[in-house]
């Protein structure tokens, strides 16, 4: 609780039972952007100003709406010297089109050139193969207390079992959902993270697979197909990146869907509840919450031909 009497949104959040199933962002791919030291309220909007004019921050958000590109601002976890370069990740989510790429840069200004679009529909050809996942943490704090409090644990934890790979990053959607981690370029989002189970997801994701304790979904899918996808993993013990694939959801309702899944051969017709939990609470960050919930009302299967 705070000194108001009102508890932070992720703490809300789990005391009213929500849970993450099906809140993955819609990001198909991303830019990576080093900014190391302090971090304003703005500083994501700052960074992509110098990179890409005054205009950047704008240019930016029109193309994570319509292309999926998501610009996010990152830094090393802990107390960092200057190296005088900065690091610049970008790179696909998508399965098919999946890559990561590095450049590195000595100001910001040096992006200018940047080809977003190819970076958001292509399939690279911009800097070095990153050839293991990155562990991306939110823990801007001071766009929202939550991403501080439980985000710097998870990334501090991150960075010393996997120190090449852990960075700390600006907010990619899901407040309430912290302590929150995106994998790239796996693009499977997990959160209500603690430290210990932060770890066990950078462990699958070393080997090419997904947990799915705490997995909020893959993102750049619809939050039905989400869902079906995670509870055709269950139903299968299949954890490889690609060995689920869901289709584009049949809607039933306002708030239901069917969605076709695909793994090892068999084809799950899977439909999906959404439902509000009947509670609701307000929270320091955001005020009154009314949460919902994603529910798998049926499986049905038939084997692929």
């Amino acid at each position: 609780m705070t000194a108001t009497g009102l508890p932070h949104c992720a703490a809300l959040a789990r005391q009213l039972g929500e849970r993450p199933t099906g809140t993955a962002s819609r990001h198909r791919s991303l830019l990576l952007i080093e900014h190391p030291g302090t971090w304003p309220v703005d500083v994501r909007e700052q960074v992509l100003s110098l990179a890409f004019g005054s205009h950047g921050p704008a240019l930016l958000d029109e193309l994570h709406r319509d292309l999926g590109l998501r610009a996010l601002v990152i830094r090393r976890p802990g107390r960092q010297k200057p190296t005088g370069r900065l690091s610049i990740f970008m790179g696909r989510l998508q399965p098919g089109h999946r890559w990561l790429e590095r450049i590195t840069i000595s100001e910001h200004a040096e992006l200018a050139d940047l080809d977003l679009e190819a970076i958001a529909t292509g399939d690279g050809g911009f800097g070095q193969p990153v050839d293991h996942p990155l562990l991306l943490v939110c823990v801007h704090g001071r766009k929202d207390a939550c991403c501080a409090i439980r985000g710097r644990p998870v990334a501090d934890a991150l960075a010393i079992a996997h120190p090449e790979q852990a960075w700390q990053c600006t907010h990619f959607g899901g407040d309430r959902w912290a302590g929150n981690l995106l994998v790239a370029p796996h693009g499977f989002m997990y959160g209500q993270l603690e430290p210990h189970t932060a770890l066990v997801a950078a462990t699958a994701a070393q080997d090419g697979k997904v947990s799915l304790e705490n997995l909020r979904g893959r993102s750049g899918i619809d939050p039905f197909a989400q869902v079906a996808e995670i509870a055709v993993r269950e139903r299968t013990g299949l954890l490889g990146l690609d060995e689920v694939s869901a289709g584009q959801p049949r809607l039933i309702d306002d708030q239901s869907a069917a969605v076709e899944v695909h793994a090892a051969g068999v084809a799950y017709r899977v439909t999906v509840g959404r439902r509000p939990l009947g509670v609701h609470g307000h929270s320091i960050c955001s005020g009154e919450t009314h949460p919902q919930r994603f529910d798998v009302l049926g499986v049905d299967t038939s084997v692929l031909s």
